[in-house]
């Protein structure tokens, strides 16, 4: 990692032990700042340690027009932190902590063991070797009159005067991990610029299932479907139907245009392809062939291939009319239209969209209404599907705030 040294000692806090403090107080601390870390939970990295329970997913290796439009509108906000580290230099990092990665085939990249721990492990011994003392069940609380930072800790509320702060507290998911959005009153009444915290990366809710689709389906995994919503090309994937409605990798990535939908129209409706290999016309001349004594779900099976969860799903979402007209139910099979009418709860979210404001800060990620104030990571107003583009924009967020720090405090001195 680049190197910039203050040009005399400071003390800077940072407040928040997920990988956007983590990686600020690295550069921090190795160019000579002293860095008090602070963290409500008992030990630091929770949520970054249960995303790798399933696989640690760092970064994604897809090449950098596609990697850049995953941050969408907040893309061209996002591209001078990843141009400064992007998924190639996250990698680097990684093998200097002595992990070693690797690519699957979806273009996710991996460290070998697909563990979270050891990478944590060897990069909190490497940041305790180079000065960083890291305090948990500590809890910011916010600014007392005289500007003071408030910390709620075991030993009762203590008040610190440090020559900076960062703020990287999460977004307003998974609160039980640290991540609870409390951090936002003290920033408004201190005349910050927010938006709102909405859940992302979210599952998303129907008006109700029948009880056949809760009692028989829910849980169930819908696999090899494109869903599309407006005249966006449809996207291929899976996801799962729940007691509620419908959530899974193929829902996150379409998260967000869905629920700007429902914030703007009350619902969305998608649209979903049980069958994305299959024209419709082949479906239609499969389908018109004769059933005599057959079943329709028998029919639906031998000539398409449709049963279980998508044959129930089939008879959920269209009428009587539709399954006797073999061009109606070819139609519905290559576009069948689900209405969604809320997210799933925040707290559910992999991840949040809202917090600070971009327009909030300067080009050192310094909250303009509060100097020596800086921000990163996932409490900044920016979204990206799963794949390894929250971790890496949170790094590298993590990464600007403390080269802006250094310089900032530079100026200062």
């Amino acid at each position: 990692m680049t190197q910039i040294h203050a040009t005399s000692p400071a003390h800077v806090a940072i407040i928040g032990g997920g990988p956007a403090g983590l990686m600020a107080a690295e550069v921090l601390s190795q160019a000579g700042v002293r860095v008090d870390l602070y963290d409500g939970m008992p030990s630091v990295g929770r949520k970054f340690l249960l995303a790798g329970v399933g696989g640690m997913n760092i970064t994604h290796s897809e090449a950098w027009p596609a990697f850049l439009s995953r941050y969408a509108e907040r893309a061209p906000n996002i591209a001078p932190l990843l141009r400064a580290f992007d998924a190639d230099a996250l990698c680097r990092w990684i093998h200097e902590l002595g992990i070693e990665t690797f690519i699957g085939s979806s273009g996710r990249v991996f460290p070998t063991d697909m563990k979270a721990a050891p990478l944590l492990r060897a990069w909190l011994k490497r940041l305790r070797d180079s000065g960083v003392v890291i305090h948990t069940r500590h809890r910011w609380l916010g600014w007392d009159e005289n500007g003071a930072l408030r910390i709620d800790s075991p030993e009762g509320e203590k008040t610190l005067n440090p020559e900076a702060t960062l703020l990287a507290l999460g977004g307003g998911s998974w609160s039980r991990l640290g991540s609870d959005g409390a951090w936002m009153l003290p920033l408004e009444q201190r005349g910050v610029g927010l938006a709102p915290l909405q859940p992302s990366n979210c599952g998303f809710e129907v008006q109700a299932w029948s009880e056949v689709m809760v009692s028989k389906f829910a849980g169930a995994p819908l696999k090899n479907i494109a869903i599309g919503l407006n005249d966006d090309v449809p996207r291929l994937g899976e996801c799962v139907i729940t007691a509620t409605g419908i959530e899974g990798s193929l829902i996150y990535a379409l998260s967000a245009p869905i629920r700007e939908a429902i914030n703007v129209h009350g619902v969305a409706t998608v649209h979903i392809d049980l069958l994305p290999g299959r024209p419709v016309d082949k479906l239609q001349a499969a389908l018109s062939k004769p059933r005599g004594s057959r079943s329709m779900a028998k029919h639906l099976h031998s000539q398409v291939g449709i049963d279980g969860v998508k044959a129930a799903l089939l008879r959920e979402l269209t009428d009587a009319a539709t399954f006797a007209d073999p061009a109606l139910l070819a139609r519905a099979i290559k576009a069948l239209p689900l209405t969604l009418v809320k997210t799933r709860p925040l707290d559910e979210a992999i991840s949040s969209a809202g917090g600070v404001t971009f327009e909030a800060m300067d080009e050192r990620m310094m909250l303009k209404a509060l100097p020596g104030v800086f921000c990163a990571g996932e409490m900044l107003d920016w979204e990206a599907p799963t794949g390894g583009y929250l971790l890496t924009a949170c790094f590298a967020s993590g990464r600007a705030a403390g080269i802006g720090m250094l310089d900032w405090l530079k100026q200062r001195n």
